[in-house]
């Protein structure tokens, strides 16, 4: 399941990330990527225990955390702090799998990686390339939101950055621990809660029909969910 979360930052928000990020020093990403993913992996990321990393992924995480569609569709017990990185001319990062257990680099708490995230923080229009392809069971998908808009895409999928031809692709991107382990079961449960929603929206959230499948929906997460 791929699911868009619009605007989770306005464009003046995207402004001035940028200009802090475009400011920064930014390191090598292989520094954190696994034995496999190292060797395709040529881009650039700010030092994730760094005083801007921290500021501004605690932003992201406050805006997220008031956001009902990512709620909805993640289902989060755990997220990792999010990190940034930069792909500029020719940089890329091939076919990959992100790793099943991430370290928080804060507190050093292991999360099981179930969702990842890539929030952009580049216009389209401004670099050629640099597509985030993302395999699922109806093919191939290929992603290139605008600034301030995130991809939320189960992390088992395979998935690249492709090269960047030119301009830069600058974004953010972590990982998050589900209450609801199951991709399956994360997306009967958000076709769900958006079937309730719209149903409220309609025929009002007290109708018998509405507060039925409330409650089938809060019994399928007693039945599937891990704390």
């Amino acid at each position: 399941m791929l699911i868009t979360i619009p605007a989770v930052l306005s464009k003046d928000e995207v402004r001035q990330f940028r200009t802090h990020l475009d400011a920064a020093d930014w390191e090598d990403g292989s520094k954190t990527a696994g034995v496999q993913s190292a060797e395709v992996k040529q881009n650039q990321q700010l030092p994730p225990t760094s005083d801007l990393a921290q500021k501004l992924g605690q932003f992201i995480l406050q805006k997220l955390t008031a956001e009902p569609l990512f709620i909805s569709a993640a289902l989060p017990s755990r997220i990792l702090p999010p990190m940034f990185n930069k792909y500029e001319t020719a940089q890329t990062f091939g076919t990959h799998i992100d790793n099943a257990i991430r370290v928080n680099p804060l507190t050093q708490e292991r999360l099981r990686t179930d969702l990842s995230m890539t929030l952009f923080l580049s216009e389209p229009e401004e670099y050629d390339g640099g597509e985030l392809l993302v395999e699922d069971h109806y093919g191939t998908q290929t992603v290139k939101l605008p600034a301030g808009d995130m991809i939320l895409y189960p992390a088992t999928s395979l998935h690249e950055v492709t090269p960047v031809m030119n301009g830069a692709r600058v974004s953010s991107f972590f990982w998050l621990q589900s209450m609801i382990r199951s991709d399956a079961h994360r997306s009967i449960l958000f076709d769900l809660d958006q079937t309730i929603q719209s149903l409220g929206a309609t025929i009002g959230a007290n109708a018998a029909e509405t507060v039925r499948l409330t409650g089938i929906y809060h019994n399928l997460i007693r039945t599937w969910a891990e704390t």
